[in-house]
């Protein structure tokens, strides 16, 4: 086993300690695989020829006129989209925004594995390498042709899925037990942040320097964080040259990681897919992805197609609940980790407190949305709420691999987040066939109801099935007591080399 390397302490002195580092860097990280994967959404506006697609839909419809309810609020003067080069039937718009998930789909178990059996820093690296290279390439491609942009976006998403897992290997490896929902939270709020933040600055630029401009930005300045991560990250604080002696014996007394077996355990499937707290956080998470995708992709049609926002109220409206996300959801994760680490509240009660509230706040919102009507702001209000309250799930049901089998943290949220990918396929293509000529609050109020019935599916799923507690599967491999070990025990114990 290769000797630990020096421990000079925290590029950031005692200030911020070398975990948090990491946490900070694993969110932007985060940020930036997430905000290029939106940006094309933003962009598209600016791609697209309105006009010949608007008279090719005139000319080839048969549904009848759509059903207008709401007016337009007090003010809200609509804004004329300048015309784009691409003449993109709806149906290839689709496909564009969807080709993403594709490669998405098959690129996290394999990742997982070699995260977790080699380097999870460099799979992480590579996430957000790959998005890089493709957003900058984008503009080419896409001028060359409509495939060329496909291509693009798989790639993209064959990257995108190194992320999750990549940074579930990474929070094994660094969070004490008593702070694992706060780093989990810190770095997965950066989904939201870049959420957020790719919607304005795209938004900008291809209003101020055009469609191309959006991909070259985002592009170039992810790089920066490419060079810092680099030097600053190391897979465990064992090969953390900058971090204090006494935080790196902090955390490895915390996970039990004094000394270190130089291979992996084989994952144990069967065990895995018999594991009923796995099937809760699978079952959870792809229904949680559902309601998920309903705020991130619909909720803004919501907004133009029935409340009648225009363009540039609707882009300001649609991020603007994730920046109160983002300190909500750090918050609860550190009010968690206290309660816990005071024994007030075991793992598993505040595992399943946090994906209660993402839950049962947001499927109450769209409930008051079937019932709201045209009440214009009222509706941003209760929709803002929904979104902000779903940040919990960071601390919730996110983060419960790693309690149950810290050992195979990157393949189990690789196989869940799989599963959980489907809704993203799934809900336009739903959304689209219910509102196909009939885009009125009736339609929508079907959305929202199968919305509800997840949300709530999810919630009893977990509460009576969620576990915080270590599996003995974890051990696979070394011969250990059947039980489950105790919540407040070390996770991440492994065998000693023979």
């Amino acid at each position: 086993m290769p000797e630990e390397v020096p421990a000079k302490g925290s590029v950031l002195g005692k200030l911020v300690p070398a975990r948090y580092v990491l946490a900070i860097m694993g969110s932007i990280g985060m940020a930036i695989v997430y905000g290029l994967k939106v940006n094309l959404s933003v962009a598209m506006v600016a791609m697209l020829n309105h006009t010949a697609i608007k008279l090719h839909k005139h000319d080839n419809d048969t549904n009848g006129p759509v059903v207008e309810e709401c007016h337009p609020p007090g003010g809200n003067v609509t804004v004329t989209v300048e015309d784009g080069p691409f003449d993109w039937s709806e149906p290839l718009q689709g496909t564009l925004l969807s080709c993403y998930f594709w490669g998405y789909l098959v690129s996290q178990i394999p990742l997982a594995h070699v995260a977790e059996n080699f380097s999870a820093k460099w799979v992480m690296l590579f996430s957000v390498a790959i998005n890089v290279l493709c957003t900058l390439l984008t503009p080419f491609f896409t001028n060359l042709h409509y495939g060329g942009l496909i291509l693009m976006r798989i790639v993209e998403g064959i990257g995108g899925g190194a992320s999750f897992p990549a940074m579930h290997v990474m929070i094994a490896s660094w969070a004490p037990p008593t702070e694992r929902m706060v780093m989990s939270t810190i770095i997965y709020v950066g989904t939201s942040a870049g959420t957020a933040l790719s919607i304005l600055l795209a938004g900008l630029c291809s209003a101020q320097w055009g469609w191309e401009s959006v991909f070259y930005v985002m592009g170039v300045l992810s790089c920066i964080w490419m060079l810092l991560w680099t030097i600053l990250i190391q897979d465990n604080p064992n090969k953390q040259r900058f971090i204090s002696p006494e935080e790196r014996q902090m955390i490895n007394s915390s996970l039990g990681t004094e000394q270190k077996s130089e291979h992996h355990p084989a994952v144990p499937w069967v065990k895995v897919f018999k594991s009923v707290p796995f099937w809760a956080i699978l079952i959870a998470h792809t229904c949680s992805n559902f309601g998920w995708y309903m705020f991130l992709i619909e909720i803004p049609f919501y907004m133009k197609q029935v409340l009648k926002f225009n363009v540039a109220s609707n882009a300001a409206l649609s991020a603007m609940p994730y920046f109160p996300m983002i300190i909500f959801s750090i918050c609860l994760g550190k009010l968690l980790d206290s309660l816990q680490a005071k024994g007030k509240i075991t793992t598993t009660f505040a595992r399943k407190l946090a994906t209660s509230i993402c839950t049962l706040i947001p499927g109450a919102c769209l409930l008051i949305l079937c019932f709201i009507g045209c009440r214009h702001y009222e509706a941003v209000a209760v929709m803002s709420v929904g979104i902000v309250a779903m940040g919990s799930m960071f601390s919730g049901f996110l983060s419960n691999h790693i309690d149950i089998a810290p050992n195979f943290a990157g393949t189990l949220v690789a196989l869940t987040n799989t599963a959980a990918t489907v809704p993203g396929i799934v809900v336009p293509i739903f959304v689209g066939f219910v509102t196909k000529g009939n885009q009125n609050i009736g339609a929508w109020r079907i959305i929202f109801g199968v919305t509800i019935v997840l949300f709530a599916l999810e919630f009893l799923v977990f509460v009576f099935l969620g576990s915080g507690s270590e599996q003995p599967w974890n051990k696979s491999g070394s011969p250990k007591d059947p039980e489950a070990k105790d919540e407040k025990t070390p996770l991440k114990e492994l065998p000693t080399k023979s």
